[in-house]
Formats: C-alpha cells, sequence, structure tokens
C-alpha cells in the first residue's frame, strides 16, 4: 500500500491537490485500521464512502431509512432523483477506477456513453465550439445509477446493509463510539430503538443531516452553515425514444440562457437519451419563473429554444411532469471547528448541495470518496478529530462552491442590480471572457471543461495566458461581420 503523505500534499498549490484526489485509486492489501465502520445513508455519497472502507475496515454497516429496491427505482428519501442526473467524466472515471466495468454495465442496462459529436452545449443558442477528441458522458437515470453502484457494494464480503433511521451519536473520550437508530417501523417510544458499537462513522444523510443538532447536543461545535439563496424551479418530463441512439445525431443538449435573452423565462433547458429508448427533458427557471407544470406548457415553452429541444418533446410523453424546487444552495464549514469528535466525517450533500443544474453532487461525492480513501492512507491517528481529511475535502467543495453557487449569485446579482465588491467583479468579468470565448475557441472549451466536469481546479482558468487568448477571441468574435 503507497502511503499518502497528508502534510506535504495540504502543502502543495490547491490546484495540484485537487488534481491528486482526481487521480485517487484502490490500493491492494490495505491494513485493517478499523473494525466496524458505520455509514448513515445508502444513497450516492454514502454507497462510495462505503466502497472505500471496505478496503480498510473489518466490517462496514450501511444505514438507510428507505427499503433499497433491487431494480431501478424512484425513492422518496431523494427527492430529486426524478430529474435530470448526468455523470460527469471525473465521477464516472472515479467509479471505473474503484468498481471496474460499471460504465459497460449501465450501458448493457441501455445507458447512452454521449461522445462530443452527440452533444450540444450553448449559451443564449449559441453552441460551444469543440476541439480535439472531447469528454463522453454517462447519460442515465439516477435510480438506475444508483442501483448498479449498490449492486457493486453489496457485493463486497464486509459490507452490509441495514434498514433504519439514524438518531443519534454515542462518544467515548471525544471519539464518536455508537450509533443509535430506529429500526424500520420504529419510533422513539418504543422497543425498536437500538445501538450499534463503531469505530469509525461516515454522515451521508444528505441535505437535511441532523448531525450538526446531534454535535450542538452533545457540546461539541456545529459546523457553520453558508447559505445561498438562489430559489430554483425544476420540470421534468420523460418521452418516449422512437431512434435507437446509434443513429441519433444529437443525444444530449444543455443550454443556458442569461436573463437579457427572450427564453421566455427558461434559465437552463437540458435533454439526455437515458435508457429503456427514452429522453430525460429538463426546463429550469430562477425566482417566480416556472417553466412549466404540464407536457403541453413544456412544449410551449421549448418552442424558441434550441430547436432539439421542441424535437424531443414532441415525442409521447411517458407519465406526468415531475416538478422540484430548491430554495437554496449550502455548505457546512468543518475546517475552522475547535472541539470535534474523532472518527467521524461527512460526506456529499451533508457537506455541501448546490443547483443541480451544473451536475456536480455525483462527481462531488465521488471526490469526497477521494478524500476519505486519501486520508485513510495517509495513516492518520484516528484518535484525534479528521482535520486532514476536512482540509482536504474543503479543496473540492470550494472548487464545485466556485462553478455551482459562483455562477448563480452572478446572475442574481445582475438580475436584481447589486453592486458587488471589485475583486469579485474582476472575477466574474474573468468568467465572463472565458464563457463567451468557449463560443468560438475550441482550446478554450476545453480548458473550460476540464473545470465544470471537475477534472481541474477552476483556478486554472486564471491563467494570464489562457485569459489573453480568450479576451483576444472574444475580441475577434465581436468584430466578425
Amino acid at each position: 500500500m503507497a502511503f499518502m503523505d497528508l502534510d506535504h500534499l495540504l502543502s502543495e498549490p490547491t490546484d495540484a491537490v485537487f488534481e491528486t484526489l482526481v487521480a485517487v485509486g484502490p490500493v491492494e492489501d490495505a491494513p485493517l485500521t478499523i473494525d466496524t465502520a458505520v455509514v448513515l445513508g445508502g444513497s450516492v455519497a454514502g454507497l462510495m464512502a462505503a466502497r472505500v472502507l471496505a478496503d480498510h475496515a473489518r466490517r462496514v454497516v450501511v444505514v438507510e431509512a428507505d427499503a433499497l429496491p433491487e431494480e431501478a427505482a424512484f425513492r422518496a428519501g431523494v427527492p430529486q432523483d426524478q430529474q435530470v442526473h448526468t455523470l460527469l467524466p471525473a465521477g464516472q472515471r472515479w467509479l471505473e477506477r474503484w468498481m471496474p466495468g460499471l460504465t459497460r454495465e449501465a450501458q448493457d442496462r441501455g445507458a447512452p456513453f454521449v461522445g462530443p459529436e452527440q452533444a450540444i452545449t450553448a449559451f443564449d443558442g449559441v453552441p460551444q465550439a469543440s476541439e480535439g477528441e472531447g469528454y463522453h458522458l454517462l447519460a442515465l437515470s439516477r435510480p438506475l445509477l444508483e442501483v448498479l453502484i449498490r449492486g457493486r457494494v453489496a457485493a463486497l464480503p464486509n459490507v452490509s446493509f441495514l434498514r433504519g433511521r439514524a438518531t443519534g451519536l454515542g462518544y467515548r473520550d471525544d471519539a464518536v463510539s455508537h450509533v443509535h437508530y430506529l429500526a424500520a417501523g420504529g419510533d422513539a417510544d418504543d422497543r425498536d430503538a437500538r445501538t450499534i458499537e463503531v469505530d469509525f462513522v461516515v454522515d451521508a444523510m444528505g441535505r437535511a443531516s441532523r448531525l450538526a443538532h446531534w454535535l450542538d447536543d452533545s457540546g461539541y461545535d456545529r459546523p457553520a452553515l453558508e447559505r445561498l439563496e438562489a430559489p430554483i424551479n425544476y420540470a421534468t418530463a420523460l418521452f418516449e425514444r422512437p431512434v435507437k441512439f446509434a443513429d441519433l445525431p444529437t443525444a444530449g443538449a444543455l443550454a443556458l440562457y442569461t436573463p437579457r435573452y427572450p427564453s421566455g423565462g427558461v434559465s437552463v433547458a437540458a435533454a439526455q437519451a437515458i435508457e429503456d429508448d427514452r429522453w430525460l427533458l429538463m426546463l429550469m427557471g430562477y425566482g417566480d419563473s416556472r417553466p412549466g407544470r404540464t407536457v403541453d406548457e413544456m412544449r410551449s415553452a421549448v418552442a424558441d429554444l434550441l430547436p432539439f429541444f421542441a424535437t424531443v418533446a414532441a415525442n409521447e410523453p411517458v407519465g406526468d411532469v415531475v416538478t422540484y424546487h430548491q430554495a437554496e444552495s449550502r455548505r457546512r464549514h468543518f475546517t475552522d471547528l475547535h472541539r470535534f469528535p474523532a472518527r467521524l466525517v461527512s460526506v456529499g450533500d451533508a457537506v455541501a448541495s448546490f443547483n443541480p443544474i451544473y451536475g456536480q453532487g455525483m462527481s462531488s461525492a465521488a471526490l469526497h470518496a477521494s478524500c476519505l480513501a486519501t486520508y485513510l492512507r495517509g495513516r492518520p491517528d484516528l484518535d484525534t478529530p479528521a482535520r486532514a481529511f476536512f482540509a482536504l475535502q474543503q479543496v473540492v467543495v470550494d472548487a464545485a462552491w466556485a462553478v455551482s453557487a459562483g455562477g448563480d449569485a452572478a446572475r442574481l446579482d445582475a438580475t436584481n442590480g447589486v453592486e458587488v465588491p471589485e475583486e469579485l467583479r474582476l472575477q466574474r468579468w474573468a468568467m465572463e471572457q472565458i464563457t463567451a470565448a468557449t463560443l468560438v475557441d475550441g482550446a478554450v472549451t476545453d480548458a473550460f471543461l476540464q473545470v465544470t466536469y471537475m477534472l481541474r481546479h477552476p483556478a486554472t482558468l486564471a491563467d494570464p495566458a489562457l485569459l489573453a487568448r480568450a479576451v483576444a477571441a472574444g475580441e475577434r468574435h465581436r468584430q466578425t461581420p
């Protein structure tokens, strides 16, 4: 097993730390430093954490309140799982390293692996320029991805699943020592309340995690919660897809519209071919904009967008339109806590949840798992708080927050006429130059995609040579008749 010097890694530049985390893979013959590890939450982030822990613990138990179906099916505990989910290259590569053959298995189940020649990304109706081979995106429904990952994790000999709802933690010598939970069907007053002795706990309870309250009640520091008010409204519908994936000239599109573009209140439109010969079409609006609650309303909304969306919506609908509302992006800060129990970490939406349209949630969860693997590979003192883990994780969270929450904040400030500090104004101006240049310069597009696909850190876009190229490309574009 390759030892990871955590102090040395954390002394490296932020973009170098990020790229190390992107590249982390499993190791053979890792020493078992943990007896019983418990993951609270059996969604994607929890499953990825369980996969990492399986290399370091004698036993891994995943505690999940929902009944976990053997086949792809929507779950009450994942309210957004009927919306568009695209696995970005960073997440797809992580899964393929840790669960070899998962991409092929998804394709065998009908999930398209969409190459750049079949994909469109457009800003205000203008497609991005492309250069080189580009990237492939695994397009599938969230339930199918989750059941594929869960099947791989459940097949590990030291991983088991327990249906129940976690209700709190117990501590010994300032380290987590117990998980309290209610067995399926139990409530707080009956005899189904139970306890597991543990050596390590991962909070993967999602956006509504109760960990902060448990810590506060037990006298530990509560991680500060940062909120960005960015109210978004989704409308998603399934349509039949009569044309096979291989015969589609376009299999996926993402179109973003600024407030000045006459898009009928649609801020983002996305459509992709998924399994079962279906299309998944999603429209998103900010604030009071509701992009459609019926199929007819969605068809009307896409009439003035890229023609591809109208082509998708013209097919026979499958079921009703599903809506989703999210009032804010949020993140919890763990790096500045003074009193925090040992043998405890948080991952996924329990740490940071963003506007889902950027597609960074699942890939962020994969990189959080990579942080956990890197931390455990560094042979840390598990009887002290996992500060090195949270420092690594902050690199990932900052990167995703800069892209998604930063984009939302810029849009809302512009819409509301908010004055912003000069430094922030210059940062946003630079990003506008990069984004505009992607419409005419394939090299700038590639650098931009590496960041949005979570393969490289956003700091790489601040390279003076890249920014100069972007400004020059934009100027040439403006002077072209």
